[in-house]
């Protein structure tokens, strides 16, 4: 079964390689540089330039619900026929909380602490960008059970990358 797989723009390329990924989300900073990887054609790229805050900065943009409704209909819209990486800078935030929206999303069933617990055991330097979390939450009318349950997991543990990892779409996923 395909899978998410979270990395950080450091191993992009990589990652592409070893999972035989076709699709790519980037959720970083506008004007980040980004290599798409050669196998992973334009149009199976989505670039979303946002910042990795949870409240208003002045000069930073604020992750918003046009973001949000970006990502869950890029997931939405894949094939699922090969793994997808979802990356931004470092692999731990805004990574993190898109790949997470995007698998319950994809499984409104899942239950979101449990996915919560696994994010946090294939990663724990993953610490989901509240703010993405809270609207994508609202958006997929979770009412407040995905925050809830990334609150509990709390801040990951330091790093400056996380750790590529892949997170299954669903529970009984064990294949990885």
């Amino acid at each position: 079964m395909p899978y998410l797989v979270v990395c950080p723009l450091s191993r992009v390329r990589d990652t592409a390689t070893a999972t035989g990924a076709r699709r790519m989300l980037t959720v970083i900073n506008t004007g980040t540089p980004v290599e798409r990887p050669q196998q992973i054609d334009e149009d199976q790229h989505l670039f979303l330039g946002f910042n990795d805050i949870a409240m208003p900065m002045e000069g930073m943009t604020l992750p918003g619900e046009e973001h949000v409704r970006a990502i869950l209909d890029f997931g939405a819209a894949w094939d699922r026929a090969t793994p997808m990486i979802v990356h931004c800078f470092a692999g731990i935030s805004r990574s993190t909380a898109s790949a997470y929206m995007i698998a319950l999303a994809l499984n409104p069933d899942r239950d979101e602490r449990e996915l919560a617990q696994e994010l946090r055991f294939r990663a724990p330097s993953a610490t989901p960008n509240p703010k993405l979390v809270e609207i994508a939450d609202a958006v997929l009318g979770r009412q407040g059970r995905m925050v809830d349950a990334i609150r509990e997991i709390g801040r990951g543990e330091d790093a400056f990358e996380g750790v590529t990892f892949k997170l299954p779409l669903a529970a009984d996923d064990t294949d990885y």
